[in-house]
């Protein structure tokens, strides 16, 4: 059985680069699946994948010419319809026999064999395996039908359909090419290096010598992940040379890895004049336009020079470079131009505009929302005591750069300019950073608002605009989350986690609700909304490492101080350590279920109806206790209120071995169902233990 590596390559013309690694590997994953499921490959799943602007390609090592023959077993039909009562075949047989091809003298090889309860005849057939011939343009074009590719092209006189331009087909086995035609084209070892780098045709005379063969004659660098590398040291050491660190960004390194086939890195500068810009507008414009690579000192401030990654090798870049500062030059001045304008009015002269943006169509305009922003903000600062009036202009003039110029042109600076402008407008500094960091955190990871001021803006933007899609019954579904509502979930409990702030998430809810107009919302919010954000919390925890049930000993009490959600975590995690955790979490798990049954109020306990020794213990026991646990969870000492609790558990058992609650007298039944649920309030006041070891 004797095997090669398999080469695939389709050449196109230049590829949408921020699609390309995707459609890379989506294109080598089919092939490659394709190939296993005919049993064509012996490598597992080995194999490698390649994308460049101009070509997607697969290497399979181990591909076989033909795949070695099957023995399959097949139910033909049940004993009773295929024969008859002498044992000879039916009529039903016999045309299912024809229909599948199978001649009737293998009748006699069939086996009979229970399937269920009835007898079946089964046959069994050896299947001849496939040719990698017969089937490899099939897989080839499947593939390319199965990529994520949004909107396909005609070219020429051609009905084949494709994201580019498709001029050439590789389909080689070892030095063999494999036969075949897809998008109208036939196989061939041939094909083309770097556009401009190289010339004419490239003969490939075996599969394993592709990309060092393109590498050497072609000057295209096929691996995606190698010329990533490649463009990453190269960046790396010609800022070093300048004494500087790159603007990171692995967004914009992953896409010009997809526009270049040969990466070389030049130096380019502008006039220092530009640097009177905000940097951030700067680095947007160069990276997101330009595709450049900003420069910063040690001081993280922007130089006048980036880095530019071409796709182009020459003795003398200074073509390259001028060229490149000469197209910079016109988008450096555009920023200049929004931001000189944009500071010719101030933030709160704008906000008469954001009336005429539209939020939402059944929640109102973007003026509307802002008014609820303010009053709001002002109510959380009230419940930290901040300065409230910082809080509410911060929230009010938050989102008044949305309609400036410089916002205009780029979206992602909102917050941003409204710092700067703020700044200018002469505002508090306290309200210009609640208009930047009122959008943190955007994202895991993210850092979080600075300071009450701005925390309250933060928090004001993500519970309104939760509560206003809740309350229209816009809930997030499965994957479908379009209002961004699961992000703004997750950064209200990090900001009430992490500062943390002393913040009641259920008052929260209640204080958004209330600023929404009579008849906006028209679902139910609080009980929602609060169960979406501990599931948030729950998935949250989990990812920082917290084990399953400690998680949900906590949260199953539904918390809504979430600042001390962190404290009560790892007090449960240091109580399961003790050796009389899980036995009091399961005799707390038995507590719950007796007082679920009970039926009735359930009395505090006396002690003129205790009578048992055991009973009286624990009712000693719990009545010392009570005092203690309340004043270490009043204190926020919950490891402390744990332990106390730990001790307890010798009374408990001695009460279960000893003690009958369902006795026949009605006082005495109540005074025992009280003691337990005095007993169960305690064991409960940190979290709910019976969630524990299981």
């Amino acid at each position: 059985m004797t095997t090669a590596t398999l080469l695939v390559e389709l050449l196109t013309e230049e590829l949408p680069p921020k699609a390309l690694s995707k459609l890379g590997e989506v294109f080598s994953a089919q092939i490659h699946t394709g190939l296993a499921a005919r049993k064509l490959t012996t490598a597992g799943d080995a194999y490698q994948w390649f994308a460049t602007p101009r070509r997607l390609a697969i290497q399979v090592p181990g591909v076989l010419a033909v795949a070695p023959d099957a023995k399959v077993t097949e139910k033909i039909m049940p004993v009773a319809v295929a024969l008859d009562a002498a044992g000879q075949p039916t009529q039903a047989l016999l045309k299912k026999l024809e229909a599948k091809g199978i001649p009737t003298s293998e009748i006699a090889k069939f086996e009979k064999r229970m399937d269920g309860k009835a007898e079946a005849l089964f046959y069994e057939a050896t299947v001849k395996g496939v040719a990698l011939d017969d089937v490899l343009a099939g897989i080839v074009a499947d593939a390319l039908k199965k990529l994520p590719i949004p909107k396909l092209m005609r070219w020429g006189d051609s009905d084949h359909q494709f994201v580019r331009p498709v001029h050439g087909l590789v389909q080689l086995h070892g030095s063999r090419v494999v036969p075949g035609e897809v998008l109208g084209l036939k196989s061939r070892a041939i094909t083309l290096g770097h556009r401009f780098l190289s010339s004419g045709e490239i003969a490939i005379g075996n599969a394993d010598a592709y990309a060092d063969l393109l590498k050497t004659q072609g000057k295209v660098v096929v691996s995606f992940a190698e010329r990533k590398s490649i463009i990453a040291a190269q960046l790396d050491a010609k800022a070093a040379e300048l004494k500087a660190t790159i603007n990171p960004s692995e967004g914009l390194l992953d896409e010009v890895s997809s526009l270049v086939e040969w990466p070389v890195v030049y130096v380019g500068e502008f006039e220092a004049e530009f640097l009177d810009v905000p940097q951030e507008c700067l680095i947007l414009t160069m990276q997101q336009n330009q595709k450049y690579f900003p420069l910063l000192d040690a001081g993280k401030k922007l130089l006048n020079k980036f880095l530019i990654v071409s796709n182009m090798q020459v003795d003398d870049p200074k073509h390259i470079v001028g060229g490149n500062a000469r197209v910079v030059r016109p988008r450096l001045s555009d920023a200049r131009f929004f931001f000189n304008q944009d500071r010719k009015a101030t933030l709160a002269s704008r906000l008469d505009k954001l009336a005429n943006v539209v939020y939402h169509n059944k929640i109102g305009s973007v003026l509307q929302r802002v008014e609820r922003l303010e009053a709001l903000a002002q109510k959380i600062a009230v419940r930290l005591g901040a300065n409230a009036s910082l809080a509410a202009r911060g929230a009010r003039l938050a989102k008044a750069d949305l309609v400036t110029d410089m916002v205009g042109e780029f979206p992602e600076l909102q917050g941003i300019m409204g710092r700067y402008y703020a700044l200018h407008d002469g505002e508090d500094a306290q309200v210009a950073d609640a208009i930047q960091s009122h959008y943190q955190p955007r994202f895991a990871g993210d850092a979080l608002p600075q300071g009450p001021v701005a925390c309250a803006a933060a928090l004001a933007d993500k519970l309104d605009a939760m509560t206003g899609f809740f309350g229209i019954g816009q809930v997030p579904t499965g994957d479908k989350d379009p209002f961004g509502l699961r992000r703004a979930a997750l950064g209200v409990l990090r900001i009430l986690m992490e500062t943390p702030l002393p913040l009641d998430l259920a008052d929260l809810i209640a204080d958004a609700q209330a600023g929404f107009a009579a008849g906006v919302l028209t679902q139910p919010v609080a009980e929602p909304l609060l169960d979406f954000m501990l599931d948030r919390l729950r998935g949250l925890l989990k990812d920082a490492g917290y084990a399953q049930d400690v998680i949900d000993a906590v949260l199953s009490q539904r918390p809504t101080r979430i600042d001390l959600v962190p404290a009560k975590l790892s007090a449960v995690r240091d109580f399961l350590q003790l050796p009389e955790a899980l036995a009091l979490a399961a005799a707390n798990k038995r507590i719950g279920n007796i007082l679920k049954k009970a039926e009735g109020a359930t009395p505090a306990p006396v002690s003129d109806l205790l009578s048992e020794d055991a009973e009286k213990a624990l009712f000693a026991r719990v009545e010392a206790i009570a005092p203690v646990v309340a004043a270490h969870v009043a204190a926020g000492s919950y490891a402390d209120a744990l332990k106390v609790l730990a001790t307890v558990r010798a009374e408990v058992d001695h009460f279960f071995d000893k003690v009958m609650v369902n006795v026949d007298d009605a006082a005495v039944r109540a005074n025992r169902l009280g003691l337990l649920k005095a007993l169960f309030d305690q064991l409960n006041a940190v979290a709910d233990i019976s969630k524990l070891g299981v």
